[in-house]
């Protein structure tokens, strides 16, 4: 409301789906609401300071859609918003306060619903759809902008994109506790990974465990598709095929990360196929361990990734490596920072100013060592990670990190080992 002194901001909900699929709400329109309901309206009056939800669904709806009864029933005492009005009203209530205040602000970047990050959404709308000329049909916001724009003619509408964006940068102490319990999900689906893990197993099986057992920890979805590298495929960062059938001397790669209550974590652990490093995969393993630690030492509210990234240079130059090689490059420029997390997984990151910016607490991100090599040999050492009052919180602690610890965990049998294949 500080930022809209003079007009009104419209945040839209997600629609229902269009096949059957799961409702997931908006991140941004959850953030601000906590409500799940489709086809939801939120307004946001920074004249008056105060909201007014929009609402379709009565008790029935919501009750079949696995909603509270009470959002229903009473919505402004349920949800803590000061007023509430069925969606039929909203044009109404749009032409009477557009008199008054001639502000729209709207967000102009396309939502960011479930598995989605707004800005990645944005470039993939740019180059597939929006700036095609065999398609140009708009995002749904920027149609909402020029149907806003038609039917209030005295209205100027606003972009709202960075301000939302800034507000989502800092994680509340509740945010933290719920970004925690998705990364503690996600050690859990982690070390059954690695315990099933053996020569001739199929990638897809281990897939499924993770996302098996994230859910039976209480996850309500991946966070993203579970990304496998192993064998041929170490060269693509992304690589969620899952079409390798695990061989003798593979070294994997496993990020994944589970979403809890619409927050995620984003985790990766590197180990053997067969439980037990080679020489050449122990030495690349541990210089990143290493470069890990260094980092974890020197996170805390105040410094820089830039001021971690000197630490890391001079532990490498300490430990006798070229630091000039690219492989360390952005290592030691982002002090092994690569991106926030928070509702999505690579999370707003509007206001990032760069390397210099000093660290606040409650910010979380991914403490992410890699280091792909050419052929078959990387590793990949990601941790969720938030800067605290004095100091950090590993987020994703729990996991085996030594060569030590992982081929231990690798012994004990696992979930796919007790039910057969």
């Amino acid at each position: 409301m500080d930022e809209i002194p003079d007009g009104i901001a419209i945040i839209p909900g997600a629609t229902s789906p269009v096949a059957d699929y799961q409702f997931f709400q908006s991140n941004d329109f959850l953030y601000f609401t906590g409500v799940e309901a489709p086809d939801a309206w939120l307004v946001v009056d920074g004249v008056n300071r105060e909201s007014t939800l929009f609402l379709t669904l009565d008790e029935h709806d919501a009750r079949g859609a696995g909603i509270p009864a009470e959002l229903a029933l009473n919505p402004e005492g349920f949800t803590g918003i000061e007023h509430a009005l069925p969606v039929e009203q909203l044009d109404t209530f749009l032409e009477d306060i557009g008199r008054r205040s001639g502000v729209f602000y709207l967000s102009q970047r396309p939502e960011e619903l479930h598995r989605m990050n707004t800005n990645e959404v944005h470039g993939a709308f740019q180059r597939t759809v929006t700036d095609n000329p065999m398609d140009g049909r708009l995002t749904r916001e920027l149609q909402l902008v020029t149907r806003l724009e038609q039917r209030y003619p005295d209205v100027e509408v606003r972009d709202c994109f960075r301000t939302i964006q800034v507000l989502r940068k800092v994680k509340s102490p509740a945010e933290v506790a719920l970004t925690r319990e998705a990364a503690q999900i996600g050690v859990r689906a982690h070390l059954e990974f690695m315990r099933s893990t053996e020569v001739g197993m199929p990638e897809r099986a281990l897939a499924a465990l993770f996302e098996f057992v994230s859910k039976r920890e209480g996850a309500q979805e991946l966070a993203y598709e579970t990304i496998i590298m192993a064998g041929e495929h170490h060269p693509w960062g992304h690589y969620h095929r899952h079409d390798h059938t695990l061989e003798n001397g593979d070294l994997i790669i496993l990020d994944a990360g589970p979403d809890y209550a619409y927050y995620n974590a984003d985790i990766s652990t590197t180990f053997p196929a067969n439980g037990t490093f080679t020489p050449e995969q122990r030495e690349l393993y541990e210089l990143g361990l290493g470069i890990r630690q260094v980092c974890l030492d020197n996170y805390r509210a105040g410094t820089t990734f830039h001021a971690v990234g000197q630490k890391v240079q001079e532990w490498l130059v300490a430990n006798g490596y070229d630091d000039t090689e690219d492989r360390f490059r952005g290592l030691i420029r982002w002090g092994c920072y690569n991106h926030p997390i928070g509702m999505a997984t690579h999370d707003v990151m509007a206001s990032i100013t760069g390397p210099d910016e000093p660290l606040e607490p409650g910010f979380i991100f991914a403490c992410d060592i890699n280091m792909p090599q050419t052929g078959t040999l990387g590793i990949r050492i990601e941790d969720t990670v938030v800067i605290t009052e004095d100091g950090y919180e590993n987020l994703s602690t729990g996991l085996p990190r030594t060569v030590q610890e992982i081929e231990t965990v690798m012994r004990e049998p696992g979930l796919l080992q007790k039910i057969g294949r």
